[in-house]
């Protein structure tokens, strides 16, 4: 038994049917309003509503397993609880006053909790499944799930958001340089993201812009900012790409990050840095005012098609500078590549940009795109299938995505409205 448990009955009223509410000392209670749960100092609701024998009280509500708790926690010296209209217990052991004097009445909850509530309950908190109400599933309305899934991926998206915010505030406020911070951060993936982000901060975007219709001077520079040219190569194209870098340098005092940021160990060799800086210079190369070519698109097909760019044909046969492959295949980003960049990258700058701009139409957008993308096929997307939940569409694993990392990987069943649910029909 947990406060956290009896909060939750008390905030959701999940009493056993076909009981009256009475308090200790025989008042008959009417619950109008739970109150809203504080998680600060102080009493557990606020701005509770009941009646009591026919008299409506306004005020908040503490919430104890045992009634001693009170005297406890010292709140009879305590002023803040002078405004309790409600003591709610487990168990009533004993009789308390407010720090004026007065006694609050009381309510025994062991009387009208549901039998098995608190079993299902510990089983949805500590069991070692993946998905701890997988066995539920099945008698989900589809209604509840369709407008909870609604509300979980706008809550992975503002999640998401926090990056964007940051590089915004790095920027000074522009949305140009954030998109290209932003897109430079998702190229390097969950490995590299950092160095990437650096590189790009490290190479100045007016410069990019004077080499737009040079790919090559582009990759140069952006090779050379990583750290990637230093040394001696034997092939003629990171030759060329070196002495590019040394000229358009000498003229700019450019300082390259430390190419010992750059990781390559366990990475798939078709995201190996030097692939992906030379896809993303591919990319730069396509505009030089990035962010207002994708707010003029709405279709998240054409989006992921700009993403969809194919490294130089060096990379054809190589993945390192002077290292030679077995077989020539062009390094195109791929189509599930691109839509992951639509999903991490552009979504949530269009939808912070809307919310900056108090645009809701952006937001719409962004989520709009999400609907329009296939769903992503990762180990966690699968168990929810295997549990009977297959998404449509990449909002749907995106928000599946928030609920298993936000929810159901922390155990937070008592803030998951499907856990809400489960609960409900003990």
């Amino acid at each position: 038994m947990t406060e956290e448990f009896l909060q939750y009955v008390w905030q959701h009223q999940l009493f056993a049917a076909g009981h009256d509410l009475t308090t200790t000392d025989g008042q008959v209670l009417t619950v109008h309003r739970a109150g809203e749960l504080n998680r600060d100092a102080g009493p557990d609701f606020f701005n509770a509503r009941i009646t009591l024998d026919g008299v409506d009280w306004v005020g908040n509500i503490e919430v104890h397993i045992h009634t001693s708790d009170w005297k406890a926690h010292h709140h009879s010296q305590d002023k803040r609880y002078n405004n309790i209209v409600l003591h709610v217990v487990y168990e009533h052991d004993c009789r308390i006053t407010l720090e004026n004097g007065k006694e609050p009445p009381t309510l025994q909850l062991k009387d009208y909790i549901p039998d098995g509530l608190e079993a299902q309950c510990e089983h949805l908190l500590r069991s070692s499944e993946t998905i701890p109400c997988a066995a539920k599933l099945p008698a989900l309305p589809s209604f509840l799930l369709n407008n909870y899934l609604d509300r979980l991926v706008v809550e992975r998206i503002e999640g998401k958001s926090d990056v964007v915010r940051r590089l915004l505030d790095e920027s000074h406020g522009s949305w140009e340089q954030t998109c290209y911070w932003l897109m430079a951060h998702y190229f390097g993936g969950r490995v590299n993201a950092l160095p990437f982000e650096l590189t790009a901060k490290a190479t100045d975007q007016r410069l990019l812009a004077r080499w737009k219709d040079n790919p090559q001077r582009i990759e140069a520079l952006l090779m050379g900012q990583a750290g990637l040219l230093e040394g001696y190569f034997e092939d003629d194209y990171p030759r060329q790409l070196q002495a590019d870098y040394e000229a358009i340098r000498t003229g700019a005092s450019l300082e390259p990050v430390g190419s010992y940021l750059w990781r390559f160990y366990r990475l798939r060799p078709s995201a190996f840095p030097t692939i992906r800086i030379s896809q993303f210079a591919h990319l730069v190369s396509q505009s030089s005012s990035l962010f207002s070519t994708l707010l003029a698109i709405s279709d998240a097909k054409e989006i992921a098609a700009l993403f969809n760019q194919q490294a130089s044909a060096y990379w054809d046969d190589h993945y390192r500078f002077g290292l030679r492959s077995a077989k020539s295949t062009p390094k195109r980003i791929g189509k599930m590549q691109a839509s992951l960049l639509v999903i991490n990258a552009w979504v949530p700058l269009l939808f912070v940009y809307g919310a900056t701009h108090g645009q809701q139409e952006y937001k719409d957008r962004a989520v709009d795109l999400l609907m329009q993308l296939p769903p992503e096929d990762n180990r966690i997307v699968r168990q929810w299938a295997a549990a009977g939940i297959a998404p449509e569409n990449a909002a749907q694993s995106q928000a599946l995505l928030q609920l298993y990392n936000s929810y159901c990987h922390n155990h937070r069943c008592l803030s998951c409205r499907i856990g809400y649910h489960v609960l409900k029909n003990v």
